[in-house]
């Protein structure tokens, strides 16, 4: 149920980065209207996948796509 739950999240997340330069977690989280531990376990799908790049840009978490 969580695997497919990730999966679903990681989409989201790869829709609103899709066309951009990258955005900052905050962004993703507004655009996205998730909760911090769903965020992150999208995320952490997509970085395992290899379709993300995360930096720390001024002290905040900054995701782009690979």
């Amino acid at each position: 149920m969580l695997k497919e739950k990730a999966g679903i999240v990681a989409g989201q997340i790869w829709t609103v980065l899709n066309g951009t330069d990258g955005l900052t977690h905050k962004q993703i989280k507004k655009a996205t209207k998730l909760i911090d531990k769903d965020l992150f376990l999208g995320l952490g799908w997509l970085l395992r996948e290899d379709k993300v790049s995360t930096s720390e840009v001024e002290g905040e978490l900054f995701v782009k796509l690979n």
